[in-house]
């Protein structure tokens, strides 16, 4: 599993990184109420929540997702997306359609579950017990995040 993304390093690139490294330390799995405190959540099919809780620069936004690594993958976005590390790439897919506010079904036709080249931010992918848990972290310019010059809202 790619752990995290590649990148060059500058201004708060290397707190970004030292949150990503610690990522397992500012995570917890509970129920909604136990995770309300979160800075941001993933919600789980079975209705307990993935919560962040690693504090981003100033001037950078954090989002998570979390799918169970077991779980079956939907025949129509296996035979779209293959199977290989299927809910890794889902989740990173996930966070950066987050960070972006674009749905999943506007990303698809133009990245895939890819991470765009030109992602301005950094991101992990990492297990936690049965989870497949994906971090990203990009600066925001304004009030919404600068992801890529190939992303942008619907």
């Amino acid at each position: 599993m790619p752990p995290v993304s590649d990148g060059p390093d500058g201004g708060e690139r290397p707190r970004v990184r030292q949150l990503l490294d610690q990522a397992e330390s500012h995570l917890r799995v509970g129920s909604v109420d136990d995770v309300r405190d979160a800075l941001t959540r993933s919600h789980l099919p079975d209705f307990r929540c993935v919560g962040w809780y690693g504090v981003p620069p100033a001037g950078w936004s954090v989002v998570v997702d979390a799918e169970y690594a077991d779980q079956v993958i939907p025949a129509p976005l296996a035979k779209r997306f293959g199977t290989d590390r299927f809910w890794e790439r889902w989740t990173r897919s996930e966070c950066l359609c987050k960070l972006a506010d674009v749905p999943m079904l506007a990303w698809w036709p133009q990245h895939g579950l890819d991470v765009p080249a030109d992602f301005a931010g950094q991101w992990r992918t990492l297990e936690v017990g049965p989870l497949i848990v994906s971090v990203a972290l990009a600066p925001s310019s304004g009030h919404a995040p600068s992801l890529a010059p190939s992303v942008r809202p619907a």
